[in-house]
């Protein structure tokens, strides 16, 4: 029999995505001024980094293959990255472009902004101790997480 103190936790998928829907919120406002929304912002400073098949990208952001092509649709149109041939015929290789660098930079500015706004609100250590909490829990939930691509593949 459940301990009934449990549901005085309530759902915690549901508290997390209203964190994220907020905080979201916060850095797209931010990177709205340089005409990026966080997602955009992700995609660009993870291209950035170095080039990656499409697949491989999606599984360091955690995302879907289906959403990331969905995502760097308009990143290729503003021709900040490109979608190269790969080894095989079947394989796209996400590249930043020199305008996509520029507009990493530019981005980094507004991103900055935002990411010091909520370490003033939150203060240094609150922001240092909730990015480890949140390591931790990813760290944890990756055998469930890939336990579910087994019993589910794309």
């Amino acid at each position: 029999m459940p301990d009934p103190t449990d549901k005085l936790l309530g759902c915690t998928c549901f508290k997390l995505r209203k964190l994220t829907r907020s905080m979201s919120r916060i850095y797209d406002q931010h990177l709205a001024t340089v005409g990026l929304k966080t997602t955009q912002y992700s995609l660009l400073t993870n291209a950035a980094r170095e080039a990656l098949p499409v697949a491989e990208l999606a599984d360091r952001l955690g995302t879907e293959r289906t959403t990331l092509t969905r995502n760097l649709k308009p990143l290729i149109e503003a021709q900040w990255v490109t979608l190269e041939a790969g080894a095989d015929s079947r394989q796209r290789i996400v590249t930043i472009t020199p305008s996509g660098r520029a507009k990493v930079e530019e981005a980094f500015v507004a991103w900055r902004a935002a990411q010091s706004a909520l370490e003033d609100l939150l203060g240094h250590d609150a922001v240092r101790s909730l990015h480890a909490q949140l390591d931790a829990t990813l760290i944890q939930l990756t055998p469930l997480i890939e336990d579910l691509q087994h019993a589910h593949p794309d």
